[in-house]
């Protein structure tokens, strides 16, 4: 049976080094027989958290159910039943894209939260599906995971989501011109990374 790798790019631009790199790395996993599915956030229709905490209440390891009828809860069951995902935003002032916030802080449900207790608890430690984290930014990339919240809220996506970590790619200087396009070396790297993923 294949592996399925469900990738979740909050890139607001079409075609950018984001959505490059995760589009080469579905490759690099389509090439050692995987399935593969790719949520563009830009495109699906995500509410914000009301931050009502409905879905952390009932007790269990089930994910809690977000009670707003939009396109989250198809997604989150795609990225259930898959064996790996891959994560994927940009850098943009500082941070994770609002579009990839949004969709993180919609996780909430992955927690245990009863009114009274001073915070979350995982429902979950498994991991059992493999993740790779994808972030670009016009500065060097080795600065995403230390000067940016980008890597910090890719990471936080992952475990929430019980995704073990397995690869990154940090790609800088990618704003350099309007037509950026990624060096061969960078997209033989996230093949080899997507390989890993099947």
């Amino acid at each position: 049976m294949s592996k399925r790798v469900v990738a979740v790019v909050g890139s607001y631009r079409k075609g950018g080094a984001t959505e490059s790199a995760v589009e080469a790395i579905l490759e690099g996993a389509r090439a050692k027989g995987a399935e593969t599915r790719v949520f563009q956030l830009r495109e699906q229709h995500i509410e914000f958290c009301k931050n009502c905490r409905a879905c952390t209440q009932a007790p269990g390891a089930a994910r809690g159910r977000c009670s707003q009828q939009d396109d989250l809860e198809p997604m989150l069951k795609e990225i259930e039943a898959a064996d790996a995902v891959v994560l994927a935003s940009p850098v943009n002032y500082y941070n994770a894209t609002a579009i990839f916030r949004r969709f993180l802080e919609r996780l909430l449900g992955f927690v245990y939260w009863p009114w009274g207790q001073n915070g979350p608890k995982l429902r979950s430690k498994a991991q059992p599906r493999k993740a790779v984290l994808v972030s670009a930014a016009g500065m060097p990339g080795f600065l995403i995971p230390m000067a940016t919240g980008a890597a910090r809220a890719l990471r936080l996506a992952a475990n929430v989501m019980g995704a073990k970590t397995v690869g990154k790619l940090w790609i800088g200087l990618a704003a350099g011109s309007p037509d950026y396009t990624l060096p061969q070396r960078t997209l033989a790297r996230a093949r080899r990374t997507g390989a890993m993923l099947a």
